[in-house]
């Protein structure tokens, strides 16, 4: 019995699996770049609620790119607003010199706002 054959209309190969032929089927190639945790929390996102866009990503190999660049605006947005939120609320190195515990604090509070907003605005959307 043959252990590998192509369809003459369609071009797919198949092989020989047990009693039944099953299609050759592979992922396109893709290249592969580093996801940080942004990425990540996206794809845990996608994973679990849009499932068919997580889906069509992945089969067209578009899957790593789409969450690289997801993880690049991310940190963009992020250091933007924490930039933005010290010095409209007057969180400056000097304050650091001379009181660390206050600069500690307002600087925590800043960064859990600025995670909050890039979240809702682009990692869970």
């Amino acid at each position: 019995m043959k252990q590998h054959y192509i369809d003459e209309k369609t071009g797919i190969s198949y092989t020989l699996q047990g009693d039944y032929y099953l299609p050759d089927l592979a992922l396109p190639a893709e290249k592969e770049q580093p996801v940080g945790i942004w990425g990540q929390r996206h794809l845990r996102y996608l994973k679990e609620y849009r499932r068919i866009t997580y889906l069509s990503l992945l089969t067209s190999g578009r899957l790593n790119t789409y969450l690289a660049d997801i993880d690049k605006q991310a940190k963009e947005m992020f250091s933007r607003l924490v930039e933005q939120m010290a010095e409209r609320e007057g969180v400056t190195e000097q304050i650091k010199a001379t009181d660390q515990m206050a600069w500690v604090g307002a600087m925590s509070n800043i960064r859990n706002r600025a995670t909050e907003i890039v979240n809702a605005e682009l990692i869970y959307t």
